[in-house]
């Protein structure tokens, strides 16, 4: 809960007070605002300054990020409108896991509406969510439809390149015939990021016919398409990926490259990882570094209990008479 109506002020004069920095205290004072608090911070909101805005827009997302019983939408839905583009960027950011249905035409309206190039690549990102939800048949038929509707138009029409390309990568979790054909010809360009943007869409589609493209993109030069393919590997559960990524380990001299390479091996599980993994947490006094790595080995253990599970759902020499008699 917000505090009571009179200590509120206090973060108000602290918004306003752009001699200071915003109290990082203040900042779940934003969470879960209640409506008479909104209201107090929308009235005094034109005369914060854009900079203030924005960093304290940034500081929220970091901290949503961290913490997950934090909850900043209500504040950033009253930001969709905002006259600034990059607070209204912002906004969306804060949004990326809100599944409220009512979101989305607004969303769509800024996909093909808005002025500035960064606030519709970000709705086209942000609707990324509803198109997954759409395939899990998690929300209406009409809606879904009207969101691959207005991705495809922007992978196919619109005028800013990375605003085609991150509707293509949202539309990665679509079955639609099109979007194969969207990711084949953004895949054989010669422009790595419509390769990078592709490999993002193979990743979300959960479809093994992109297996060898992913394989192929493993050992590519280029340190963003590497990285877009040690994601999708993991994300597809690619197993004939887990020797190039544990060679990858030793071998790979990108920082981010390997991080994603050791996310990915916690995905795809199998021999060696674990020892492997267990191994690069022994070897590290960096406490980022131990907290990441023991975050793979839990994500680990949870693949490996799925793999342990259906190993026990398939029984292939079970003999269907004996199921029935057991009924």
């Amino acid at each position: 809960m917000n505090a009571d109506p009179f200590s509120f002020q206090t973060v108000l004069d602290a918004l306003l007070d752009g001699k200071k920095d915003f109290p990082r205290r203040y900042l779940r004072e934003f969470s879960d605002i209640g409506p008479q608090e909104l209201k107090t911070v929308m009235d005094i909101w034109p005369r914060v300054a854009i900079s203030r805005k924005q960093t304290l827009l940034e500081k929220l997302k970091i901290l949503a990020q961290a913490e997950t019983l934090v909850s900043f939408d209500d504040f950033a839905r009253a930001l969709l409108t905002d006259p600034d583009p990059v607070v209204r960027t912002h906004a969306l950011r804060l949004l990326h896991e809100a599944e409220d249905l009512k979101l989305v035409p607004t969303y769509l309206d800024m996909l093909k509406d808005d002025s500035d190039s960064g606030v519709r690549r970000e709705a086209a990102n942000v609707l990324n969510l509803f198109v997954d939800l759409g395939e899990l048949e998690k929300i209406p038929e009409n809606v879904y439809h009207q969101v691959e509707d207005a991705l495809l138009a922007s992978a196919n029409r619109e005028e800013d390149l990375s605003v085609r390309r991150t509707a293509l990568e949202s539309l990665g979790y679509s079955s639609r015939p099109e979007v194969i054909t969207l990711i084949e010809s953004a895949f054989h360009r010669e422009d790595p990021h419509w390769q990078v943007s592709a490999l993002h869409a193979m990743g979300r589609s959960a479809d093994d016919r992109w297996t060898e493209e992913v394989l192929h993109s493993l050992v590519n030069d280029d340190d963003r398409i590497r990285r877009a393919a040690v994601e999708a590997a993991g994300e597809l559960s690619i197993r004939p990926a887990r020797t190039i990524l544990l060679k990858m380990l030793t071998e790979e001299e990108e920082p981010d490259v390997t991080s994603a390479v050791i996310w990915s091996l916690s995905q795809i599980g199998g021999e060696d990882v674990r020892t492997y993994l267990e191994n690069l947490l022994d070897q590290t006094d960096d406490d980022e570094q131990i907290e990441f790595l023991e975050d793979a080995l839990d994500n680990l253990a949870f693949t490996e209990d799925l793999d342990r599970f259906d190993l026990l759902a398939f029984d292939p020499e079970g003999n269907p008479f004996e199921e029935e008699d057991r009924r």
